[in-house]
């Protein structure tokens, strides 16, 4: 039981069950079903990779508000180059524009040494430009050969009937938790967050480590893009609009103290379900969308308090 409360989705696996009784107490008919429970795994998947990227950077003790407009710039890549590179030139294109807007960002963060929250808001609204400039403002649509292709198939397809999304999820989140448990890399990555100074004075290079975790964000939010756009093949100027802050409160949420130094993969994946399920049910029950973002901002600011009295319970300084 202890380790239970020392793990860093603690918090998150309360709300989890939390919320779970309280949907089965006043909709347990129309939340339990296979249709509901099929279409919340789907969103949270998506938003679980743009929490996790984010998560990873808030460790470090920075934080990136472009995830949306990256998603949104990512996807959007995907499909407008899809006829002039194909579908695996275009995949990489995208991917490539992602890490690129991440390592631009950790530049101008470690050796402008300007604020990560300045920065990635600049990132943000730039993306944004971007995307209304290369479209237009118009839709685009994949191919019907595009669509049938072995790889967007793979990417946004089902396998035994569930959302491929769903796999590369529980693939991702394997291979990020052995990266932040089980390698040097996931210790220096928490040490520069926790304590830059100590993290450099044991030869920790926290300027690589902030750039690693900026692109690896960034390379996260795109890839979920491209799955969007692999089972929805249909980009629009709006793509990923506020993403950033449900990741940002995902993240949170799921443990990451944005002081640094303290957060997980799991309580990352954890948020992301409690931000998508309320709003699902807020919108099956008929609620008003402005609702949902009261809801958010109320969640957040109740996990931000939660996390730090659980972080000094357990002896960590915040």
């Amino acid at each position: 039981m202890k380790q239970l409360v020392r793990s860093q989705g603690f918090g998150a696996i309360i709300g989890v069950a939390v919320m779970l009784a309280v949907f089965t107490v006043i909709d347990f008919s129309g939340w339990w079903t296979v249709q509901t429970l099929a279409n919340v795994t789907q969103f949270t998947s998506i938003l679980a990779f743009v929490a996790m990227g984010q998560a990873l950077v808030i460790m470090t003790k920075e934080i990136d508000l472009s995830v949306g407009s990256v998603y949104g710039l990512a996807g959007v890549a995907f499909i407008t180059m899809e006829p002039a590179l194909g579908v695996f030139g275009s995949l990489f294109l995208a991917l490539a524009i992602a890490a690129l807007v991440g390592f631009l960002q950790s530049i101008a963060v470690v050796k402008g040494q300007l604020p990560s929250m300045i920065v990635t808001l600049g990132g943000l609204f730039a993306a944004r430009g971007v995307i209304y400039v290369w479209t237009g403002g118009s839709v685009h649509n994949f191919s019907p050969a595009a669509r049938n292709h072995p790889l967007t198939r793979l990417l946004g397809g089902e396998l035994f009937g569930i959302e491929a999304a769903i796999f590369w999820l529980v693939a991702v989140a394997a291979i990020l938790g052995i990266l932040l448990w089980a390698t040097p890399f996931g210790n220096r990555l928490l040490a520069t967050g926790g304590s830059r100074e100590s993290a450099e004075s044991r030869g920790v290079r926290t300027d690589r480590i902030k750039v690693a975790a900026f692109v690896l964000c960034s390379l996260m939010a795109g890839f979920a893009g491209i799955l969007t756009l692999c089972n929805q093949p249909q980009t629009h100027v709006t793509l990923g609009e506020n993403m950033e802050l449900e990741a940002i409160s995902a993240a949170v949420i799921g443990g990451c103290l944005l002081s640094g130094g303290r957060g997980s993969i799991l309580g990352a994946i954890l948020g992301a379900l409690i931000v998508v399920s309320f709003r699902y049910e807020l919108i099956a029950l008929g609620a008003p969308s402005s609702w949902y973002i009261t809801f958010v901002g109320v969640v957040l600011i109740v996990a931000v308090i939660f996390n730090q009295k659980l972080a000094r319970f357990l002896g960590h300084s915040v």
